[in-house]
């Protein structure tokens, strides 16, 4: 019997407890020697199948991996290969990063090849893999608002006036000068994104399917979030897409230590202590390559510094979600990214719909976000272009 429908017939037995109980009580009456009786069994009945349940369950968590049998002649089991199939789709399995899916792809019992009938076989039906992102704290770090409605960060602007002090000489006039006083507006661009769990397919294994795929789905809308906020939509969320202060490389594919100094160095110094870069993996192994004048590794080992790594005495993160060393796109952020604002008008939220898709035997995911994304602080943030081709 599987461990789902002994969890099942103990809630059952529990359930029989608690009516003989309510029933004793909304009659305002004590138990009767027969409904104490069947209580005092029911009650032996659920502490043996909890031993039995603990048994299997810690049973199974010794058994991390099952045993790989072999027929004789050199070829392994079917449950070898059901292992073998599994293992091939972790690795090279697709799995989209956006938020965005399409209503027909969903987790369905049996099918075509590449279904999820094939991909949770019986015998590792307890055990599913997920392929881990790199995914950095820029969303931790920005400033967020959580507002209805249009939000206006009012800021003043020195770029192309300010207020000058200058020697004067008596009886002459003075000449007024001031800063502008601009704002950046942050509204909300909602995104969604809906799945559907085949109730087959969850009587079929013992995974808590609907409780991984909502874990998931808020692994997908944490990447998709931090996804616009270094890359950006165009008319949508821009994010750090519009940063101004930038430096450019010379190369298309490669960067230089002095390239590094100058993107660091166009961060005032009241931003630096809080500063950090931001980079992909592909680049990080780039620059732990360079050397200084001295023959020493830009890039250190720090077991003191968030991840383990700095660069020129700031931490260093990395996403899969920035470009690498390409020609025209943003290889690297660094700065301050409090100076990011973020605005949520509805926290991102899932939802189970138990009862939308029940005609169709199946249990609905769905979840949103509400949100927009602007630099507000330009002097906090500078980023590092690669040359155009």
């Amino acid at each position: 019997m599987k461990i789902k429908a002994l969890k099942e017939k103990r809630n059952a037995k529990l359930a029989e407890m608690t009516a003989i109980t309510d029933k004793a009580a909304e009659e305002v009456r004590a138990v009767t020697p027969e409904e104490d009786e069947k209580f005092r069994a029911l009650e032996k009945e659920i502490d043996d199948l909890d031993k039995t349940i603990n048994m299997i369950e810690n049973q199974r968590a010794k058994l991390a991996i099952p045993d790989t049998k072999d027929n004789g002649d050199g070829t392994g089991t079917t449950e070898d290969e059901e292992i073998r199939a599994f293992a091939s789709y972790i690795r090279w399995g697709n799995q989209s990063g956006t938020l965005q899916r399409a209503a027909d792809v969903n987790m369905v019992n049996g099918g075509p090849e590449g279904t999820n009938g094939a991909i949770i076989p019986k015998t590792i039906a307890d055990r599913i893999v997920k392929k881990i992102y790199d995914v950095s704290p820029i969303l931790n770090a920005a400033t967020r608002y959580t507002i209805k409605g249009q939000l206006d960060l009012p800021y003043y602007d020195e770029s192309e006036n300010s207020i000058t002090v200058e020697y004067a000489d008596e009886f002459t006039e003075a000449t007024s000068s001031i800063g502008q006083f601009k704002k950046i507006s942050l509204n909300g661009f909602l995104a969604r994104a809906l799945t559907k769990v085949s109730r087959s397919l969850m009587n079929s294994t013992d995974v808590d399917l609907v409780a991984f795929v909502v874990d998931d789905m808020g692994t997908k809308i944490a990447r998709w979030l931090e996804k616009e906020l270094v890359v950006g939509t165009s008319s949508k969320v821009s994010g750090l897409s519009t940063c101004t202060q930038t430096v450019t490389a010379a190369a298309t594919t490669a960067i230089t230590a002095d390239e590094l100094i100058d993107l660091q160095d166009s961060v005032i110094d009241y931003y630096q202590a809080g500063a950090m870069w931001i980079m992909s993996r592909a680049t990080r192994t780039a620059i732990r390559k360079l050397k200084d004048g001295n023959d020493r590794y830009l890039l250190q080992d720090d077991v003191t510094a968030p991840f383990g790594k700095t660069l020129l005495g700031k931490p260093v993160y990395t996403s899969d979600n920035m470009p690498g060393l390409e020609a025209g796109k943003t290889a690297i952020y660094y700065g301050d990214f409090s100076g990011l604002a973020v605005k949520f008008a509805e926290q991102p939220t899932i939802q189970v719909l138990q009862e939308l898709y029940a005609p169709q035997h199946a249990i609905g995911v769905l979840g949103f976000v509400e949100v927009d994304a602007k630099i507000q602080v330009e002097q906090a943030i500078a980023q590092l272009k690669m040359a155009a081709a």
